[in-house]
C-alpha cells in the first residue's frame, strides 16, 4: 500500500483550489454583460430607427388601442433592402420614411429605391438621419444629411427630414456627451437643417433616452414636430415641451416590412406637414 505524505496531499489540494478559482473566474467573464454586448454591437452604418429603443425599452408588439383617427406609416433602412411598396400601399400604409444617412460616413445603398419607390406608389415620404453626436458636430451632420437625400421640396409629397436621436448602439448611451452638450448638439443640427431647407426637422426619440441624455429638455417642443418611439398600446408620457406627438412608432415588429407608425391625424394632416 502506498504511503501518502501529508505535504503531498496539501500540495494537491492547493493546486485544485487554484484551478477551481481560475475556472470560476473564467465562468464569470463569459457571463459578463460587456462580453455579450460587444458581440452584439452592429457595424458602423447599420443602425436604424428604433435599434436602441427596442434594446433598452423592449417591444410588447401590442400596438395602439382606441379609435382616434390616425394614418399608418412605416420607416425602413438598408436592412429591408428593396421594398415592395405596392404591397405596403395595398395594406393601408400611406406615408414612409427611409434612412438616408448616418454620421458623416454612411449613406443607405437602398435609399433611391426606397425613397423614390414609396413616392411612385402614391405615398407621402421623407428621409431620416441617424445621429452620432460623438463623431462630428450637429451642423456638419445636418449638411451631410441634406447633401445626401435629406432635403425638402414643396411638392405635397415630401415630408421634412427627421433627426433620429436615441440610444447609442455602438457605445455609451449618451455618446459621451453631458446633458447640456447634447442639447447644444441637437440645436446645432436643427438650426442648420432649417437654414438649408426652410423647415424644422422632426425629432425622433424615446422619452427614456431624452430624459437621461438631455435632462428632459423642453427647448424643442415649440418648433420641432415630435416622433415618439414607444412599443406599447399607447405613446406614454411625452418628453418635456411637447403637449402632443406628430408621429408614434408603436412597434419594431410590425405585420409587414419596416417599423410601423401612426401619424396623429387623418391623411390631410400628413399632407399639411408635407406642405409646411
Amino acid at each position: 500500500m502506498p504511503v501518502h505524505r501529508p505535504g503531498t496531499i496539501r500540495s494537491r489540494r492547493a493546486r485544485l483550489g487554484v484551478a477551481g478559482t481560475l475556472l470560476a473566474a473564467l465562468s464569470l467573464l463569459v457571463t459578463l454583460p460587456g462580453a455579450a454586448d460587444a458581440a452584439d454591437t452592429p457595424a458602423r452604418g447599420q443602425a436604424h430607427m428604433g435599434i436602441g429603443v427596442a434594446a433598452h425599452d423592449g417591444d410588447t408588439g401590442s400596438g395602439p388601442s382606441g379609435s382616434v383617427t390616425q394614418t399608418e406609416g412605416v420607416d425602413v433602412a438598408s436592412y429591408q433592402g428593396n421594398v415592395a411598396w405596392s404591397t405596403l400601399w395595398g395594406s393601408g400604409v400611406k406615408w414612409a420614411y427611409s434612412k438616408a444617412t448616418e454620421g458623416t460616413y454612411y449613406t443607405n445603398p437602398y435609399f433611391a429605391q426606397q425613397y423614390n419607390g414609396s413616392y411612385n406608389v402614391g405615398m407621402i415620404r421623407g428621409a431620416y438621419h441617424f445621429a452620432t453626436p460623438d463623431t462630428t458636430s450637429g451642423a456638419t451632420q445636418a449638411n451631410y444629411f441634406v447633401d445626401h437625400g435629406g432635403g425638402w421640396s414643396k411638392d405635397g409629397k415630401t415630408l421634412p427630414g427627421v433627426l433620429d436621436i436615441e440610444w447609442n448602439p455602438y457605445g455609451a448611451a449618451c455618446y459621451g456627451l453631458s446633458q447640456s452638450a447634447m442639447v447644444s448638439w441637437i440645436k446645432s443640427f436643427t438650426a442648420q437643417y432649417k437654414s438649408r431647407t426652410g423647415r424644422d426637422a422632426v425629432i425622433y426619440t424615446a422619452t427614456s433616452w431624452w430624459t437621461q441624455c438631455t435632462g428632459n429638455s423642453s427647448a424643442f417642443g415649440s418648433t420641432n414636430p415630435l416622433w415618439i418611439a414607444r412599443y406599447a398600446s399607447d405613446p406614454g408620457t411625452l418628453p418635456a415641451g411637447w403637449s402632443y406627438y406628430t408621429m408614434w412608432q408603436y412597434t419594431s415588429s410590425g405585420p409587414t416590412v419596416g417599423d410601423h407608425n401612426k401619424f396623429n391625424g387623418a391623411l390631410d394632416r400628413v399632407q399639411a406637414l408635407a406642405n409646411g
